[in-house]
């Protein structure tokens, strides 16, 4: 049996962190031309199931619209059986659109209760969310009732999670989901993609990518599984036809701002990335991100981050007696007793002394 397994496209995302409200428009285009090459591909290749592992669409923003340029697209793939398992981000809600809109047939969408479905050789098991929070399943009870068969979970989670935000979204351990013993299990809601060839529990990762806290490559799954001896034979195929990278420039030697612009301005670029320009070193001047992206020439470039340093030697300072040395350990004080509020400090501890 041949399926794809994508997670995570979010349909309808504002695109908030982009800062950018045509770059959004223009990335809610590009989910809309990733499904469409999905199933072209599905097509080409005849493939036979598609596993979608949650966060489809986004409940709170996705139109109509969006929802039936979806099922139209399904609707060309008849032959291909659909199975989607709703996400935090898309839960099978009462006013949800997985409960209110009439699907083709070929789409099958799992509730929050353990299901099994069988297709000739093939049995699939699933569960989603009903709600915007799952803190805990009992996906470890599930017993596949035909070994024999070749059989599929599909769920949405966080896996071996360590921080409490995890627990509220189908935490799962993954030893004992190794234990179920499944042919291949179809996760989603970790966006970046897990992929080995050896690999069975898979996250295929976000169709495209959301942002710069998702770089790289981005796609979908697509796997096999000989009915015979149930060998899986999985390939990471990228869709998403733009990247976003990070690029450093150490500002150490630079004087002013201006020529910190010549210098972003002067950076190469490729016109299939979006480019988050990142300031390191130990900076001279004051540093207004605002004010140096208005200047930026290169549309893909979209944002500046500063992590650079003052200058000074703010521990010397500090043991000075004089009205800098107060200044300054009265400041490294608060710093100690507000840790998150360091860099907003610092920079008032810069420019009182560049005042000075």
């Amino acid at each position: 049996m041949k399926f794809v397994h994508i997670a995570d496209m979010h349909f309808d995302v504002p695109f908030t962190t982009l800062n950018k409200n045509e770059l959004g428009n223009s990335r809610r285009l590009d989910q809309r031309k990733a499904l469409k090459k999905i199933i072209e591909y599905i097509k080409e290749n005849k493939i036979e199931y598609l596993f979608i592992s949650g966060d489809l669409y986004e409940h709170e923003y996705v139109k109509q619209s969006t929802i039936e340029y979806i099922n139209n697209l399904f609707s060309e793939i008849p032959n291909t059986k659909i199975y989607i398992t709703p996400g935090n981000h898309d839960p099978y809600l009462q006013n949800s659109y997985y409960n209110k809109f009439n699907w083709n047939k070929n789409v099958y969408i799992f509730k929050s209760n353990i299901e099994k479905i069988s297709e000739n050789n093939i049995d699939i098991y699933g569960f989603g969310f009903d709600n915007f929070y799952m803190k805990a399943s009992e996906y470890s009870k599930i017993q596949i009732e035909n070994p024999e068969k070749i059989n599929i979970l599909i769920t949405h989670g966080s896996l071996e999670g360590g921080t409490t935000e995890d627990l509220e979204y189908n935490p799962m351990n993954k030893n004992k989901l190794e234990n179920l013993k499944f042919n291949y299990i179809a996760l989603g809601h970790i966006h970046k993609t897990n992929y080995k060839e050896e690999q069975k529990i898979i996250y295929p990762g976000s169709t495209i990518s959301l942002g710069f806290d998702e770089l790289g490559e981005h796609g979908m799954i697509v796997g096999e599984i000989k009915e015979d001896t149930k060998k899986l034979n999985i390939e990471f195929v990228p869709i998403d036809e733009k990247e976003f990278v990070e690029c450093e420039i150490d500002i150490t030697e630079i004087l002013t701002e201006e020529e910190l612009i010549e210098k972003i301005n002067e950076i190469k670029t490729e016109e299939n990335k979006y480019y988050k320009i990142i300031l390191i070193g130990n900076r001279q001047f004051e540093i207004n991100v605002n004010n140096i992206i208005k200047y930026i020439q290169n549309k893909n470039m979209i944002k500046i981050k500063d992590k650079t340093k003052i200058k000074y030697d703010l521990e010397k300072i500090a043991k000075e007696n004089s009205l800098k040395g107060i200044f300054v350990k009265e400041l490294l004080e608060k710093i100690e007793q507000n840790p998150e509020e360091k860099e907003i400090i610092e920079k008032a501890i810069e420019i009182g002394l560049e005042a000075m």
